[in-house]
Parts: C-alpha cells; sequence; structure tokens
C-alpha cells in the first residue's frame, strides 16, 4: 500500500493525438500537464503510470498522408518521431508512448473485438448518416442543422453522407445494467452533477453506435 493510502495504481493519460499533422501548443499543453500530474503522485511516493502516444489509424490521417503523396506508414512513422522527440526535448517523463499501429495494439484490439464478437454485444448492420471525417464522429440526422455542418462548434466542417456496412456495438443492451451499477456504487461517477448529467442521458435511451469503417486500404483488420 502506498503513502496515499490506495493500492490501486495512479493512471494519467494524454488523449491519443492524431498525427495529420505535427505536434502543436494543444497537445503541448495537455501533454505538460499530464507531466506535471503525474510527477507530483509519484514524488508523493504513489505507484503512478503515465501515457501517451499516438493515433495513426484514423481516415483523416490516411488522406493527410494521400495529399502529401506518402505512403500512409512513412508519414505516420516521420510525424509520430516528431512527437516522440518534442517531448523528449520538454523533457516528458511519460511511462509508456503507444503507437495505434504498433503489432501489440493490434493484437489487443482485434482479440477484444473478437470477444465482444462472441458474447453477441457486436453486430453487423448498415450506417446511412452524416459523418464528419475531421472528429471521426457519425451524427444522427436530427443532431444536424440545414446547413450540413459538423455540429461541434469547435469543427464545423462540411459534413459527408455515408451509407455502408459497418459492426455496430450494442449499448442500448447496457442502459439499465448502468444505472443499477451507479445507485448501487454512489461515489463511483463524481462530482454529484456530472453523475446527474449521465444519469440523465442514460435514461434518455442508449443508441447502438457503429464502431467500425469501410476500410479504405488503413486500419486494423476486424476478425471475421
Amino acid at each position: 500500500m502506498d503513502i496515499m493510502g490506495s493500492e490501486k495504481i495512479y493512471y494519467v493519460t494524454t488523449p491519443i493525438y492524431y498525427v495529420n499533422s505535427a505536434p502543436h501548443i494543444g497537445s503541448t499543453l495537455t501533454t505538460l500537464a499530464g507531466d506535471i500530474l503525474a510527477r507530483y503522485h509519484k514524488m508523493r511516493g504513489r505507484r503512478t503510470w503515465f501515457l501517451t502516444g499516438t493515433d495513426e489509424n484514423a481516415i483523416k490521417v490516411h488522406r493527410a498522408a494521400q495529399e502529401r503523396g506518402i505512403p500512409t506508414r512513412q508519414f505516420v512513422d516521420e510525424l509520430a518521431a516528431e512527437f516522440q522527440q518534442a517531448w523528449k526535448t520538454m523533457h516528458i517523463a511519460y511511462d509508456d508512448f503507444i503507437r495505434t499501429t504498433e503489432p501489440r495494439h493490434v493484437r489487443v484490439v482485434q482479440e477484444f473485438f473478437r470477444r465482444m464478437l462472441e458474447n453477441g454485444d457486436i453486430y453487423k448492420g448498415i450506417y446511412e448518416g452524416w459523418y464528419c471525417v475531421s472528429d471521426e464522429t457519425f451524427f444522427a440526422p436530427s443532431d444536424v442543422e440545414e446547413d450540413r455542418l459538423c455540429p461541434n462548434a469547435e469543427c464545423r466542417r462540411p459534413l459527408q453522407w455515408v451509407q455502408e456496412e459497418d459492426y455496430f456495438f450494442r449499448l442500448s443492451a447496457y442502459g439499465d445494467r448502468l444505472l443499477r451499477y451507479i445507485e448501487e456504487h454512489p461515489d463511483w461517477l463524481e462530482p454529484e452533477f456530472r453523475k446527474n448529467e449521465v444519469i440523465a442521458f442514460i435514461k434518455q435511451g442508449l443508441r447502438d453506435q457503429s464502431v467500425t469503417r469501410a476500410n479504405p486500404g488503413w486500419g486494423i483488420p476486424v476478425p471475421r
């Protein structure tokens, strides 16, 4: 047991950054904040694990490489090295740097997908709706205004209408179980007003979520 009175490791992670461009002030700020937080807990004697890394499998990363006219693998290798060099220059003391193209990550993703498929939590269906390439997000027609721009106020880029065969996660099956767990573990979600927001969201009804994309020649193949 550590001096903070807990046997659990304190886990800190930054966003796993898209590598469609070089590190910038936003990624630098969040990485620095994570580094400070991890150092603070380590100085107090708490077992701490600080993770950062790069998300390299996104469609927009593949498109950025195409725009540069270079192979996608070369593109992500170069940018991942830029991120690592930037954090080295800033003396960021992360415990691990994960790249989503690494074999260890691919193995875990495929195994996780396989288990959910076997359990019936994932099924194949047809997705039809609006998609934001920049945010990597699908939006229901009810969430989209007449201008057909991304509802995210920080994006507002044009949406694309997509119809494709995807795999869906059966999120709708978990509403009652989530509400029951929250009720039985009142301290699990904090602060209180955020817990109330989550409860209200669940009670509105959870929708199944598309968890795959049509393969453009770049990404992690899902097990069949």
